[in-house]
């Protein structure tokens, strides 16, 4: 895993100490962590001293590839300069995110809305149609039992 780290070297100890700042989360995306966990290697480890660093860390912690972190970070701050992210820029996409954001929760509510409206419509056109339905067989027995009434007043008269 890939950490963004401020590296300080404690010469009594030999020891680095790593203070992990931010971790990769994808090629272009970071997330800032909130706990700053505290990673110690010895100085031979990595080759940087002090300072910011990109820190590549084993799944126990205990190896990392240690690099400089400066160019990297003058690569992203030059990149957001000419592309014209400043923070009032990422502000107002934020306020924009989090307005289409409350846009589709009320847009979702809508639709869960009419879908419960729909299916209740649906239930009571089933009801109709079985009404409708019992009708038809009443009626049809009725016309049976009339068409047998007149057949015995036939054969009477």
């Amino acid at each position: 895993m890939l950490y963004l780290a401020d590296v300080r070297h404690d010469s009594t100890e030999k020891m680095l100490t790593l203070k992990l700042l931010a971790q990769q989360q994808a090629e272009t995306a970071w997330k800032v962590l909130s706990e700053q966990e505290i990673v110690e290697l010895r100085s031979g480890e990595a080759p940087v001293s002090v300072g910011i660093a990109l820190v590549e860390l084993s799944d126990d912690r205990k190896t990392a590839q240690v690099q400089d972190a400066t160019d990297w970070l003058l690569s992203v701050v030059r990149s957001f300069l000419a592309t014209g992210v400043t923070a009032e820029f990422l502000q107002h996409e934020s306020e924009r995110a989090e307005q289409w954001r409350q846009s589709l929760t009320l847009q979702s509510q809508e639709l869960g809305r009419r879908t419960l409206e729909l299916e209740a419509r649906m239930g009571q056109i089933q009801e109709l149609e079985e009404k409708l339905q019992q009708d038809r067989q009443d009626l049809d027995g009725a016309e049976v039992a009339e068409a047998g009434t007149e057949e015995g007043a036939d054969a009477i008269g």
